[in-house]
């Protein structure tokens, strides 16, 4: 399958509901399927959302944030793969670091559950429909994040960055803001290894020997880059 979705009166809205609690799964499906949804498939953990949803194609898949082998993971998974799949992260988490790491994956809305189950079909109606959904609470959330002074100690667009790979800039501009390797390595879907190993790889493409020196660098090469206002 490949396009566009369209989803009319005589097509009804296909899903692949993935979490690891048979009630809820069984609650959301009631509900879906009073709404004239259909659900093709039930998964428990992550690596089973993956596989069903390549297997079914549906509309949308709804994952569960926190389930074995994790719905971020999953997300990513089918966005990258099914890139025409709607995905709707349903969770208890209002974490900031679940909700944007599950944006980042490529999902396209974030519901708590707990809420009345009549309106999940709604809001999967609305992903469809305008192409992404979220809990009004948690919209607040996003525009802190963004109305957030930027912390960024260096450009991507600086001459010594220009020397590291998109992948090392990320790497190293995290770092800077003050996440820990495996906090680095998760964000980026990672291994704490790899981040270890772009690290290693920048402080060589620099000439430095330790990651403040490559943050000193950065820094300072932005600073000289950024003309200085006239005294007037």
């Amino acid at each position: 399958m490949s396009g566009d979705v369209v989803v009319g009166p005589e097509s009804p809205i296909r899903i692949v509901l993935a979490d690891d609690h048979p009630r809820v799964r069984a609650q959301v499906r009631e509900a879906l399927e009073m709404a004239g949804m259909v659900v093709c498939a039930e998964a428990g953990n992550g690596g089973d959302a993956v596989a069903l949803t390549l297997e079914h194609e549906p509309d949308v898949a709804l994952l569960d944030v926190h389930m074995p082998g994790s719905g971020i993971y999953a997300a990513d998974e089918i966005t990258r793969r099914l890139p025409h799949i709607s995905v709707v992260m349903l969770s208890q988490s209002t974490e900031d670091e679940d909700l944007f790491d599950s944006l980042r994956a490529g999902a396209s809305g974030y519901l708590l559950k707990g809420g009345d189950p009549a309106e999940l079909a709604g809001a999967l109606r609305d992903v469809l429909r305008h192409g992404s959904v979220m809990t009004p609470q948690l919209v607040g959330r996003l525009m802190q994040e963004f109305r957030a002074p930027r912390r960024r100690p260096f450009a991507r667009s600086s001459s010594v960055a220009a020397k590291l790979s998109t992948r090392e800039w990320e790497v190293m501009q995290l770092l800077s803001d003050g996440l820990t390797t495996d906090e680095v390595a998760k964000r980026l879907f990672l291994s704490p290894t790899t981040v270890r190993v772009h690290v290693s790889s920048v402080l060589r493409k620099l000439r430095v020997k330790d990651r403040e020196a490559a943050f000193s660098l950065l820094r300072d090469d932005l600073s000289a880059r950024t003309p200085a206002l006239p005294v007037r």
